[in-house]
């Protein structure tokens, strides 16, 4: 997660109104839950319900094999003294958005990249979001999971307005019906997302190839 990123979740955090929620799915280690969790003390003492199983990802297990992140999630937590903020949900995703009710304002989605699990991510959770709210996505361009999952809404509903891009995070708001000016303003921003994105690849790509 980069300093803009992180920065936007601080932002947005702090922005939300009294009476509202923040869901963020895919909490890991608890880096961005403490952005959020900063955001929310500064701002409307909002609850960040912070859902993950904590046994990883597949890209987790490939990276370290067997995992439970849930202890080093509470203890980073706790040391940054957001705690009384958080709601952890140690469960999957699907499992957690069957009884939830509260009213999200914001929901950020940073679980499993495979394009099944955005997309059930997408259509477990956009529906939740109240209208004029806003949905978020990390790693949106570099991983082709996010990338589909979150090309295929903003170029075909009708619910979704002002895209924008922070480094790797694509954030949209939800409304009730968008206007026809908004669907070109999605398309736009898709093409935009798209070129942004190859050109991010060839820069990654080449510092890969410097560093010894």
């Amino acid at each position: 997660m980069t300093e803009a990123e992180g920065l936007f979740l601080y932002d947005t955090a702090r922005k939300i109104r009294t009476g509202n929620a923040i869901v963020e799915v895919g909490s890991w280690k608890g880096k961005s839950t403490i952005c959020l969790g900063n955001g929310s003390r500064d701002g409307n003492k909002i609850k960040i319900f912070a859902v993950d199983p904590h046994i990883g990802s597949s890209e987790h297990h490939k990276m370290f094999g067997k995992v439970d992140t849930f202890e080093e999630f509470k203890q980073n937590i706790n040391k940054a003294g957001i705690a009384e903020f958080v709601e952890p949900i140690r469960d999957t995703s699907e499992n957690a958005a069957k009884n939830f009710n509260q009213r999200i304002e914001f929901a950020f989605i940073d679980g499993a990249h495979e394009y099944g699990f955005v997309r059930l991510d997408f259509k477990l959770w956009f529906p939740k979001v109240m209208n004029d709210g806003v949905l978020a996505f990390h790693d949106s361009w570099h991983f082709i999971g996010p990338n589909l999952a979150t090309a295929i809404p903003i170029l075909t509903s009708s619910k979704i307005k002002n895209p924008r891009l922070v480094d790797t995070i694509t954030y949209f708001e939800k409304v009730e019906k968008n206007s026809l000016f908004d669907r070109f303003r999605n398309i736009g921003f898709f093409i935009y997302r798209t070129l942004f994105g190859i050109s991010g690849f060839l820069r990654l790509k080449y510092q890969g190839s410097k560093v010894i």
